[in-house]
């Protein structure tokens, strides 16, 4: 190797003397501008010139201020707003053919019915009239009316027909899918204040807690019905509330006549008013719950509240679902169209302020979930922006250990970070204006972590670099060499560092692309303002602010040894003579380079080749562990799993579509109101002794009333039934109306003292009730009517009440809370007169709560007055597949990007395509499918458009479409199937099964299910003519899509990092420019790669789509801290030639530990916030990234550390030679490579098109 080919500012001797060094690297930087490029060396001096003139480095710090201030403010001010975009679609591949298939659908619903509404979509009647009278017409002119005599032959018939297809208005479900156009036609005419349902609150409420997780308990009935009277109670509620016109029979819901919510305690607490029956839902008390389901589940639509394992014979739930609806227009405003969006806001506005008094209601026996379209968004901002928040606690941790290493610098300090948050900047105008992304997507809100530990890195090596050259006495010197070599080392890790990020931009998932792309863009723009910036700080500081910060930082390492910070990637080792002023160390600084130097790197250079076993070990472990990580079994988390939002996420699979809404479900549409005296004429108006008793424990009430005779002494009945009958008559606000009692013995308490009541009806007309500890008096015509235990002693939590009897037979009893209050002669206590004590009361006041109403305990199905159950409907509660015919694609010519937000394009239309030549085989192959019990639920077919009797004018068109399977709906609620016409022309059918895929598994295990309907639907196309054009048709799903959007983001993040990996292998080779300097590197990477996925399955996690991500810039992450210590062995020249690997070695560790640890404890700082977040995604990628720095670190200061002692080239020293030689042979291995990726990919498609050949 010749001496000239490497600049010989890197081959100063480190054992030189001060003068000696400082001589020696500026004549080697003469040297250099002589034999290299003199443009180079001149641009060298001129930015040696800049950032050592104050003035200069002032206006060079002010431009880098002012740049990117002014190109934001120009994208703020002059480019189309950078939406947030945190929607779950903003994942979904719209390039895949599962994707293109569902758009070719949704694009074609919208334009034949204008809304798609996300799961469901509002088919017009009038469209399939139009399609009858179409058939109609075709049947006509082949002569079919002939054959077979048909009562719709003409339009008023057809009109009737119609009609009688429908329920009875208070009786039919009017299915209510929002913003769609048939409700927008319905009130076209006349438009009623607030009288369409346009919003809604969705309630779950889930049992939990110890036992029988049923919702049907008295307990948890009252917590629900105490949350729906909640929200009603809102000040503003009936500004917003919904007001149907069925309402105003509803008289206790007067004089608001607001729709109470949408619910099955409608039937649970009915109100009475006028002696009739309202099952609204308002009423104050339980009714009896059996029968109350039992009349509730004759109508279909009850099984809309409830979870699928309640049937007729157990009526048992563990969930119970209910809906606020409001309405539309609102006051002021005239019409849903005027200003739509102005009432849209005033809605937000409100509804959102019921989250704060939701998310408190839960019990513990009840979770109570709440959604909507509004308050979900709004939940899901607000955790995303509360998650942003931790950012902030970031920022100042990472700000106090900045201000600790830079020796308590304020000024150097803040220009850092102030260069890390102006990339921010610079890197948002890149993303936005020149690389035109308009969407900011949900993972992008890690960068606001991790840029902080990545921008601090390249601060501290500027820092510190600077430092170690205070040698160097003429400060343009000392400046060209801190840029040189701290721009060097930090563009190296830094590039790896964006590459890795880079790698997702080739991800076909939007999301997963613009994340790649933003933080390449922020990763590259830190390192350039960190490199311009700080050398001008550096400046300014030296000159002028150092002086007067020095005696401040001196007073707190006074005390400390002033040997010389620890360079980055130093040239000299420590000097003994220091310029005064010039440089200083902290005491973390000092103890931290001398545990490194003896407690790591000379153990592990000692001891190498038992590290090296050990990571050998270590190392097939993890690979082992690694082949175990297993796919993800279940759907992707978003959130925590106790949060609101992951839970109601979670449910949905169990519930049904999300389109679906059913606002007039409930008891107040289904059911008219019934005179109270038919039901206790029909049968025994009983209460049930749970709803009437209050039992808390073994404790029950005792009710107190009073008969007032005037001149006679007043009579006090005793009585376990809160009711009171006339002519008795509540006690006195002063008088005792109720106490609690034991209502059995109990060992472990002292309540022990027997007490009965006794009652008459002898010597007066109205019956008289007495107390006693003893037994019940016959000779006065008294009888047992119950008895309590009481306790003759006070207890804790108790209280004394008296009890004495009147003179007068049959001496009746009173009961009081102290003496004289009785009011009775005063006697010797004995068993009819004396004290006992009880618990205090738990229950609310009796004045208030022991007031019940007529419907209490009230039971509607007594003596078999309810009808027979309803058989359980479809409520979209597997994922529906549609078979289309006539649509051959998407036309996406215009559509310039790939992101999910934008316009979708237009559909291909089969020109083929005729429904009158298919008719048959359509028939056929809707039976099949509908037939197969293994894709299909039993009544899940839904081959037509709902309305006007379509399946009795199939047939007359064809035999095959006899008996054709007809749909198990809800009452009103209309079918899948879709036939799009343009002009009188049938341009394309779909036909929707509803599939017996369960929504809740994962993606992978999904996939079989995808797999049984592809082959399946191709077997029976395969069955076809050839001239057929349904051979052209296609079966999707929405879940589809959602499937293979986490499996493509699965195989992407891998594919990522492999190829971040070979981009860093590149990077590498060039930077070392010999095999043995890229092994350990290599090795490195791959131990930490390893270890950090052995770490992931023993916590137990899966292989899913967040995962896969955060793995992907793991090698960028990992190759920093193995890299800086490569790059010290390079640059620390042969000292002992018997040792030189070692020596080497230690060197590079006792210049480059301090600057590593503190980028891995900033980084670790920085990520650590991200634990506590509520997004699982952001709370994954911080786990990783701590867990992968901390075994970098580890595995960079050990096995590193022994490999380099065991087989880095002793004498190697890099030039440009050698450089050249690796960039040539990392391009021919890139060239070959890609030779071979292409010449696979042809082979397989040869065999792919053999196969189907």
């Amino acid at each position: 190797m010749e001496e000239d080919d490497e600049p010989l500012l890197f081959q100063a001797s480190w054992g030189r003397a001060e003068e000696e060094e400082e001589d020696g690297v500026m004549h080697a930087a003469g040297q250099s501008c002589s034999a290299g490029n003199a443009g180079v060396c001149g641009a060298w001096r001129a930015a040696g010139w800049i950032y050592t003139q104050p003035w200069a480095s002032g206006l060079v710090l002010g431009l880098a201020i002012l740049l990117p201030c002014a190109l934001f403010a120009y994208m703020l001010l002059y480019c189309p707003p950078l939406d947030i975009d945190l929607s779950y679609s903003a994942f979904e591949v719209h390039s895949h053919f599962s994707a293109e298939r569902f758009d070719a659908l949704t694009i074609a619903v919208k334009t034949q019915f204008g809304s798609w509404d996300r799961r469901r979509r509002d088919v017009d009647y009038s469209q399939s009239e139009a399609l009858q009278e179409l058939l109609l017409e075709k049947l006509g002119g082949t002569g079919g009316l002939n054959k077979t005599p048909i009562h719709l032959n003409s339009s008023s018939q057809r009109a009737a027909a119609y009609q009688d297809t429908r329920t009875k208005p208070d009786l039919s479900l009017r299915l209510q899918v929002r913003n769609t156009t048939s409700r927008r036609r319905r009130f076209a005419s006349n438009y009623y204040m607030q009288s369409q349902a346009l919003w809604r609150i969705e309630l779950v409420f889930v049992a939990q807690g110890k036992g029988n997780h049923n919702i049907f308990t008295p307990e948890r009935l009252q917590t629900i019905h105490h949350v729906e009277h909640l929200l009603m109670q809102h000040p503003q509620f009936h500004q917003f509330c919904w007001k149907p016109l069925e309402i105003l029979r509803d008289l206790p819901l007067g004089p608001s006549y607001c729709s109470p919510p949408s619910s099955v305690l409608s039937y649970l607490y009915p109100s009475e008013r006028g002696g009739k029956i309202y099952y609204d839902g308002m009423g104050p008390d339980l009714a009896d719950i059996q029968g109350s389901l039992s009349l509730a589940i004759t109508h279909p639509q009850f099984y809309w509240y409830v979870d699928e394992s309640l049937t007729p014979e157990h009526l048992s739930s563990s969930l119970l679902r209910s809906e606020i609806h409001f309405g539309a227009p609102l006051p002021s405003y005239y019409s849903l169209q005027d200003r739509t969006d102005e009432q849209r806001a005033r809605f937000k506005n409100f509804v959102v302020q019921y989250a704060e008094t939701l998310a408190k209601q839960s019990t513990s026996q009840v979770k109570v979930l709440y959604g909507g379209t509004e308050l979900f968004d709004d939940e899901v901002r607000h955790t995303f922006y509360n998650d942003m928040m931790l950012a902030v606690i970031s920022g100042a941790c990472i700000t106090v250990l900045v201000y600790i290493l830079t020796s308590f610098s304020v000024f150097l300090t803040f220009f850092g970070l102030v260069s890390i948050g102006l990339s921010c900047l610079m890197a948002l105008f890149l993303y936005h204006v020149v690389f035109g992304v308009r969407y900011l997507g949900i993972l992008n809100g890690v960068a606001a972590f991790v840029i902080i530990g990545i921008g601090v890195d390249d601060v501290f090596v500027f820092i510190s670099t600077f430092r170690q050259a205070s040698h160097l006495r003429q400060p343009r010197e000392r400046m060209i060499y801190t840029v040189k070599t701290a721009g060097r080392a930090t563009f190296l890790t830094s590039f790896t560092t964006a590459a890795a990020y880079a790698a997702n931009t080739f991800s076909q998932i939007p999301a997963v692309h613009d994340f790649g792309l933003f933080m390449a863009l922020i990763v590259s723009c830190c390192w350039l303002w960190v490199s311009i910036m700080m050398p001008a700080a550096l400046c300014i500081w030296t000159q002028h602010v150092e002086p007067h910060e020095l005696p401040f930082a001196s007073s707190w390492v006074g005390f400390c040894d002033t040997e010389g910070d620890a360079a980055i990637l130093s040239l000299s080792v420590e000097t003994d003579v220091t310029p005064p002023g010039q440089q200083h160390v902290g005491v973390v600084s000092t103890n931290l380079q001398w545990g490194l130097k003896h407690l790591v790197a000379e153990p592990a250079v000692k001891h190498r080749k038992i590290v090296l076993g050990v990571f050998l070990l270590v190392f097939l472990l993890s690979a082992g562990c690694c082949c175990l990580l297993r796919p993800a079994t279940r759907a992707p988390l978003l959130f925590r799993k106790d949060t609101n939002l992951q839970t109601l996420l979670a449910l949905r699979s169990n519930l049904s579509g999300q389109g679906i809404s059913c606002p007039m479900c409930s008891g107040v549409f289904m059911e008219k109101p019934h005179p109270l005296h038919t039901h206790a004429s029909s049968f025994p108006f009983r209460f049930s002794i749970c709803s009437a008793w209050v039992f808390s424990g073994s404790l029950l009430t005792v009710y107190i009333s009073k008969l007032d005779q005037g001149v006679s002494t007043t009579i006090y009945s005793f009585s376990l039934n809160a009711s009171i009958e006339s002519p008795w008559k509540s006690t006195d606000h002063k008088e005792l109306s109720s106490f609690q009692v034991r209502s059995k013995k109990e060992p472990q308490s002292n309540y022990t003292t027997r007490m009965t009541v006794c009652v008459s009806h002898v010597y007066r007309p109205n019956p008289s009730w007495m107390i006693t500890s003893g037994s019940c008096d016959s000779r006065h015509g008294w009888t047992r009517d119950f008895s309590f235990f009481a306790a003759a002693s006070p207890q804790q939590n108790s209280r004394r009440l008296y009890f004495a009897q009147c003179r007068q037979r049959p001496h009746p009893s009173r009961v009081c809370v102290n003496t004289p209050g009785c009011g009775y002669p005063s006697g010797p206590d004995g068993h009819s007169r004396g004290s006992f004590y009880v618990p205090f009361p738990s229950d609310p006041p009796p004045s208030t709560a022991n007031k019940t109403s007529k419907t209490s305990g009230f039971n509607p199905c007594s003596g078999g007055a309810c009808a027979h159950p309803a058989v359980r409907p479809l409520v979209d509660t597997g994922a529906m597949v549609f078979v289309v015919f006539g649509i051959l694609g998407v036309n996406r010519t215009e559509h310039k990007d790939n992101h999910v937000i934008g316009d979708m394009g237009s559909i291909i239309l089969d020109p083929d395509f005729d429904i009158f030549k298919e008719m048959g085989h359509l028939c056929k192959i809707c039976k099949a499918v509908g037939a197969n019990r293994q894709l299909v639920k039993p009544g899940g077919a839904q081959c037509l458009p709902s309305g006007n009797k379509l399946s009795s004018v199939l047939p007359l068109l064809h035999p095959d479409c006899q008996s054709l399977p007809e749909p198990n709906l809800l009452p009103g609620q209309l079918s899948h199937g879709v036939v799009g016409m343009h002009g009188d022309k049938v341009r394309w059918l779909s036909m929707a099964f509803e599939s017996t895929t369960y929504k809740g598994k994962s993606s992978f295990q999904t996939y079989s299910d995808f797999l049984q309907w592809e082959t399946f639907i191709q077997e029976q196309l395969a069955g076809l003519p050839q001239s057929s054009a349904l051979q052209r048709g296609f079966q999707t799903c929405e879940h589809w899509k959602q499937i293979f959007m986490e499996i493509i983001g699965v195989e992407s993040a891998l594919w990522s990092l492999l190829l971040s990996l070979a981009i860093c292998v590149a990077t590498v080779s060039v930077f070392t420019a010999h095999p043995l300097l890229l092994l350990p590197v290599l090795i490195t990477i791959l131990g930490v790669i390893c270890l950090v996925v052995a770490i992931m399955y023993w916590l137990g996690w899966e292989m899913g789509a967040v995962e896969a991500i955060s793995l992907s810039i793991l090698v960028g992450s990992s190759v920093d801290y193995c890299l800086h210590l490569v790059e010290g062995y390079l640059l620390a020249p042969s000292v002992d030639p018997s040792a030189e690997r070692q020596r080497r070695t230690l060197q590079a560790v006792n210049h480059v530990g301090v600057a590593i640890v503190s980028s891995a404890v900033t980084t670790a700082i920085s990520t650590v916030p991200l634990f506590f977040c509520i997004i699982v995604p952001f709370a994954k990628f911080g786990q990783i990234v701590a867990i992968n720095t901390a075994i970098s670190i580890f595995f960079t200061l050990t096995m590193t550390v022994a490999m380099l002692a065991s087989v880095a080239p002793p004498r190697f020293s890099r030039h440009r030679r050698a450089v050249l030689k690796a960039t040539l042979a990392v391009m021919a291995a890139a060239a070959l490579g890609a030779l071979i990726c292409w010449v696979g990919r042809q082979q397989g498609a040869l065999a792919w098109l053999s196969i189907r050949t």
